[in-house]
């Protein structure tokens, strides 16, 4: 087999002006999920400076890189009785990275099927050793403060909801805890589940405040009672005022009020909300001084908020004044390189008897890796906890997973998971926003609620060029 040294590709982006030039991409291997002990964890293993993989049983998950000649090499260690102590290799070659079983005893398995021979791996692929899955991604954002390696038994979040084996997200979550001290307005954005709230928490567990972390639903406020809620009511503003109430935002003074799906706000609360952001003071309902509050304020959505202000929906000087910094979350299926991570996190978090004890079957365990996941990690939360009331014998089967709806990933498919509907709607929009932002990716990512590594493979796949929407 012919070992041949693999380039560096970059993406350009005008957003990134200032940063970098580019953003380089590199191939990776993830230890995703063990079945025989879900809550393990995983690691990521960068493969720009690597010849050949080999993976094996061994004690404790290692990862050992070494030189054997000429030929850079990498050498994982799984623990587990089932595999052989030379499993499988990954070699590079021209067309890309081959996959092939070492004559194990048990076999090696891709995308579910036997491996026979030298197998080309594509993008998102998924290789089965023993009870372990890991995944093959051809070309993920590489910065350069984040480690090649990383095995999560040396993860040491300093907040819950910061634990990430993706190279992106890593980078996504440092800049946000260099935030979180500041009295910067943070709004979160990304599909409903994503996490919202667990990192508006641990912005403000990280920022330092003496005061509370107060949440409140946008969506959920009556609204004839919305702004009293919000900002307070003196005694006797309106019938059933019995007494003086300081609302919602003055509860989180010197603390952190989130503003959960602010994009449900109404625009007369949202025009008392901008006086509250600019004074930082609030006046009740029925009064007429002003009280000073220190809160810090971190909102969330949804809602395509940019998209919301043209159609007169969403005040700009409200989204000038929380975009302090903008924070965007993938969605599950974006990051399934983080799911036995996340799998291990919700094991320990939820009540369930001898979640320690739990474990997968090899089906369940491809089931979850294939799986859409539409709802994000609510849903993987849900799916759990019902699928650990469902076993009887401690191990979760295929049968106690909910079952692929239509657009699963398939087997060979990327982990992004494309919208259904109209191609050619699709296209038009991303030309629209394209022309908008003069061909700034990053914003038309912003604006679509999107991953910017989405919005460049919809690119390609249409044939779109954002550098012919650079000009003037």
């Amino acid at each position: 087999m012919t070992i041949e040294p693999t380039a560096f590709i970059t993406i350009e982006d005008d957003a990134d002006a200032g940063c970098r030039s580019g953003t380089p991409l590199q191939p990776y291997l993830f230890v995703v999920l063990r079945c025989d002990q879900p809550l393990a964890g995983g690691a990521r293993h960068g493969l720009s400076d690597v010849d050949l993989v080999t993976i094996g049983r061994g004690a404790t998950r290692a990862a050992t890189r070494k030189r054997d000649g000429e030929i850079r090499h990498l050498e994982i260690r799984l623990p587990c009785g089932t595999i052989s102590s030379t499993h499988a290799r990954l070699a590079r070659s021209i067309e890309g990275w081959v996959l092939e079983d070492a004559q194990s005893r048990n076999g090696s398995f891709l995308n579910g099927e036997r491996v026979a021979g030298a197998t080309l791996l594509r993008d998102g692929d998924v290789i089965q050793i023993g009870p372990v899955f890991l995944r093959y991604r051809a070309a993920l954002p590489a910065a350069p403060a984040i480690a090649a390696d990383l095995d999560t038994v040396a993860l040491a979040p300093r907040a819950p909801g910061f634990a990430t084996l993706s190279p992106r997200v890593a980078e996504q979550l440092v800049a946000l805890e260099r935030i979180a001290p500041r009295p910067v307005t943070v709004l979160l954005l990304g599909e409903t589940g994503t996490g919202k709230e667990v990192l508006a928490r641990a912005v403000h567990a990280l920022s330092g405040r003496e005061g509370p972390f107060v949440a409140v639903n946008c969506g959920g406020l009556p609204g004839s009672l919305l702004e009293s809620q919000l900002f307070g009511h003196v005694k006797g503003s309106f019938t059933g005022a019995a007494r003086d109430e300081p609302g919602i935002i003055r509860s989180a003074d010197r603390g952190t009020l989130f503003l959960d799906e602010i994009g449900d706000l109404p625009l007369p609360a949202q025009a008392a909300l901008l006086r509250v952001l600019q004074e930082r003071e609030v006046v009740s309902v029925g009064g007429t001084r002003p009280v000073k509050v220190d809160l810090r304020i971190v909102a969330a959505t949804h809602k395509p908020l940019d998209q919301m202000v043209l159609r007169g929906e969403f005040r700009g000087d409200l989204l000038a004044r929380l975009s302090g910094y903008r924070h965007l979350l993938a969605p599950l299926r974006e990051r399934i390189e983080d799911l036995g991570v996340i799998v291990g996190d919700l094991l320990r978090r939820l009540d369930i008897p001898a979640a320690s004890d739990l474990k997968l079957s090899t089906t369940a365990g491809l089931r979850l890796l294939r799986y859409p996941w539409p709802l994000n990690i609510r849903e993987l939360q849900q799916a759990l906890s019902v699928a650990a009331a469902l076993t009887t014998d401690g191990v979760i089967g295929e049968a106690h997973l909910p079952e692929a709806a239509p657009g699963a990933l398939a087997p060979s498919s990327p982990a992004l998971h494309e919208e259904r509907g109209d191609p050619e709607a699709l296209r038009r929009q991303l030309i629209t926003l394209l022309e908008k932002h003069h061909g700034k990716v990053t914003h038309v990512a912003r604006d679509m609620g999107k991953a910017r590594m989405q919005i460049h493979r919809w690119m390609q796949r249409f044939g779109i060029d954002p550098n012919e929407y650079r000009g003037g």
